[in-house]
């Protein structure tokens, strides 16, 4: 097992016993692994989320060990903040990220959620919209070929939530500052996602309840920039599409999928990918 691997076990482990005397908060919520949805926290409501994501192309595999806190402000506002557990050691891939809630870049990141929009539709079931700003900053320079700055994004998403069915369709730009001329690939994204839940996995609380998603994320790459010119072998467009499962358990959630290429147009001083992967681990609390 990894070094990396044990830190997250270890983290999750220490924060479980931190949290053990408060009061569990069901993790009914809980999304889609790399598209964007529209649950957010409760009231009072924390989660902490440790997540390895990565990018597999023909010369390496780029992943990225971080971890989430996150905090329901209101019944339809959450504040989260990320930071790498673990720096990779490739340079930074194209693109934004892998999924919708975390950085793949080596930099913290705040993100706020605000869910403006929801409507009961039938029994159990609600139509609702939300949208994510957040501001990331890199904790290094990146090299003269991956110039890395600081970069603020916004994320619109609406869709349908019940017991069985899931949809949601959203789209977002991630836009990075120019410093002394140079800037990495503006990203605008967009996703696609059905979840559902066959009749035998509807199980109520604290029983265990999965969920299995399909899921499908394009991006269009813009070229970025090296001392006030275009660089011209940056950019272009991929779509990626592929399950992932949830399992919740308590105020557990565990949650694991993997994206395969659809579509790749990219420049040829791009590396191509192969696939996408992620794994995700939440805990979900309340401070009393």
């Amino acid at each position: 097992m990894r070094d990396g691997m044990r830190q997250l076990v270890r983290t999750c482990l220490l924060l479980a016993a931190a949290c053990g005397v408060t009061t569990p908060l069901q993790a009914s919520g809980h999304g889609p692994l790399f598209g964007a949805a529209t649950p957010v926290l409760g009231r009072g409501g924390w989660s902490f989320d440790a997540a390895l994501v990565g990018r597999s192309t023909e010369d390496a595999i780029a992943q990225t060990l971080r971890g989430m806190i996150s905090f329901g402000v209101t019944e339809n506002l959450q504040l989260s903040a990320s930071l790498p557990l673990e720096i990779g050691t490739h340079p930074p891939m194209p693109g934004a990220r892998v999924t919708s809630m975390v950085s793949h870049g080596n930099d913290v990141e705040v993100l706020a959620g605000w869910r403006f929009h929801t409507q009961p539709v039938g029994i159990g079931g609600r139509f609702e919209s939300t949208v994510f700003v957040g501001w990331a900053h890199p904790l290094d320079a990146g090299t003269n070929i991956h110039e890395m700055t600081p970069s603020w994004s916004v994320t619109g998403v609406t869709g349908y939530a019940s017991r069985a069915h899931y949809f949601w369709i959203g789209a977002g730009h991630q836009q990075f500052l120019e410093r002394d001329g140079s800037r990495p690939s503006n990203v605008t994204s967009y996703s696609v996602v059905y979840g559902y839940r066959p009749p035998a996995w509807r199980l109520e609380y604290p029983k265990p309840d999965v969920r299995i998603f399909g899921e499908l994320v394009g991006e269009r790459i813009g070229r970025a920039k090296h001392f006030g010119l275009d660089y011209e072998f940056s950019g272009g467009t991929t779509v990626f599409a592929g399950p992932s499962v949830l399992a919740l358990y308590k105020a557990y959630a565990l949650e694991a999928g993997v994206l395969f290429p659809l579509h790749r147009s990219m420049k040829i001083g791009e590396r191509q990918e192969h696939f996408r992967f992620g794994i995700n681990l939440a805990y979900f609390f309340w401070l009393n």
